[in-house]
C-alpha cells in the first residue's frame, strides 16, 4: 500500500516551564493579556506533522513518500538523510530556494499543557506541489492531509477528490484559526478523519455541524483522548474504544498524536482492522510521549510486541507481528 504524507516538516525548539500557565492566567483579563514565562531548558529536535508521521511509519516497515516544503537547510541540517536512512522517500519534497524550513516552538508547562507558535517559512510554498501528477506517477493508496500551509491543504483535498484518492483529514492545529467553512472543505468526503477529543469539539463548533453530521460527512473517524484511549467510529457507526498503554511514564507529550497516526496508517496498510490499527498507534504513541522530541524514541521488536501484548493481549501482537513483520522492521 503507497501512503502519502503531506503536511509540515519543521525544526522543534522544545521547552519546559516550571509551573503551570493556568495560573499566570487571570479569566476576565484574556483581552489584555501579557505574561512571560522562565523556561529551565531548550531542546531543538526534528519535527512538523508530516515529518513525524512518516518515520513513524518507516520504523513500523512502511515507505511512505513525504509531501512537504522545505528550505535549503533541511539537507544541511541532515535531516532529510535522516528521513531517509528511517526508510521514508523525500524524493517529492519541494525545496524553497530562499525561505526556510518551518520553525515550531513549544513551551510545556508541569500539567502539559503547551504554548506553541510556529513560523511557516518555506511551508507557504506547499501548495507549489501538484498531488495529482505524483498518484499519476507512482498511485497513491491513500494521502494524509495534515497540518500544512492552509492554501496547500485546500489545494490537495480538492485534487484528491477530483481525481479520486481516498485521502485522510488530519487538520489539528490549524483548526484553531480556521472558520467553518474552511473546515467542512478540508474533511467532508475524507476516507479518516483523525482529531483529539477537544478538536473534535472544535470542529462541530465552527462547522455548526452535530456529531452525526460530522459523521456523515466523513468515512472513519478516529477521535483521540489522551490517557484515556482512542474512540474509532467506522463508517457504519461501529463504535470501538481502545484503552491506551498503561504505565506510562510521561516525559513530552510533543508529537505523540503524529507517532498514532503513523501507527494506525501502518496498520491499515497491512491490512489490519481498525481496532489493531489503533492498538499499533496506540503503542506506538507511548514510546514517543516518553522521550524528549518526536523522533528520538528507538524501537525494538521484540519490546514493542511485548508491551502491545501487556495492553492487549497475545492475540493482538501475534497479529500485528505477522502482520508487519515488526521484530524485523525494528530490531
Amino acid at each position: 500500500m503507497h501512503l502519502a504524507i503531506a503536511g509540515s516538516i519543521a525544526a522543534d525548539h522544545l521547552q519546559t516551564f516550571a509551573g503551570r500557565f493556568s495560573d499566570s492566567l487571570v479569566p476576565d483579563q484574556l483581552d489584555k493579556l501579557s505574561v512571560s514565562f522562565l523556561v529551565q531548558d531548550l531542546d531543538i529536535r526534528r519535527g512538523g506533522c508530516a515529518g513525524n508521521i512518516s518515520f513513524a511509519l518507516a520504523n513500523l516497515g512502511q515507505r511512505p513518500t513525504l509531501v512537504a516544503a522545505v528550505g535549503r537547510d533541511f539537507a544541511e541540517q541532515g535531516y532529510q538523510a535522516w528521513l531517509e536512512k528511517a526508510g521514508v522517500d523525500c524524493s517529492r519534497i519541494h525545496v524553497s530556494p530562499s525561505l526556510h524550513t518551518a520553525l515550531c516552538t513549544i513551551t510545556t508547562d508541569e500539567a502539559h499543557a503547551q504554548i506553541v507558535t510556529f513560523y511557516p517559512g518555506a511551508m507557504a510554498e506547499a501548495g507549489t506541489i501538484d498531488v495529482a501528477a505524483l498518484h499519476a506517477e507512482a498511485p497513491v493508496d491513500l494521502l494524509l492531509i495534515g497540518p500544512d500551509d492552509p492554501g496547500a491543504m485546500l489545494r490537495h483535498t480538492q485534487a484528491a477528490r477530483e481525481i479520486g484518492l481516498p485521502f485522510a483529514a488530519d487538520p489539528s492545529q490549524q483548526l484553531a484559526w480556521a472558520d467553518g467553512d474552511l473546515i467542512r472543505q478540508l474533511i467532508e468526503g475524507a476516507a479518516y478523519l483523525f482529531t483529539n477529543d477537544y478538536e473534535a469539539a472544535l470542529v462541530e463548533q465552527k462547522t455548526g455541524w452535530s456529531a452525526d453530521e460530522v459523521k456523515a460527512a466523513v468515512g472513519v473517524q478516529v477521535i483521540t483522548r489522551g490517557k484515556d484511549g482512542v474512540t474509532v467510529i467506522d463508517a457504519d457507526g461501529t463504535r470501538l474504544e481502545v484503552s491506551a498503554i498503561p504505565d506510562v511514564v510521561a516525559v513530552d507529550p510533543t508529537g505523540v498524536g503524529d507517532s498514532f497516526r503513523g501507527g494506525f496508517l501502518a496498520g491499515l496498510a497491512a491490512g489490519l482492522d481498525l481496532e489493531t490499527c489503533a492498538q499499533i498507534g496506540s503503542t506506538i504513541a507511548a514510546s514517543v510521549v516518553e522521550t524528549t522530541g518526536t523522533q528520538e524514541y528507538t524501537l525494538d521488536g521484540e519490546a514493542f510486541l511485548a508491551r502491545l501484548a501487556g495492553a492487549y493481549g497475545d492475540a493482538a501482537a501475534e497479529r500485528v507481528g505477522g502482520a508487519l513483520m515488526i521484530s524485523d522492521n525494528l530490531s
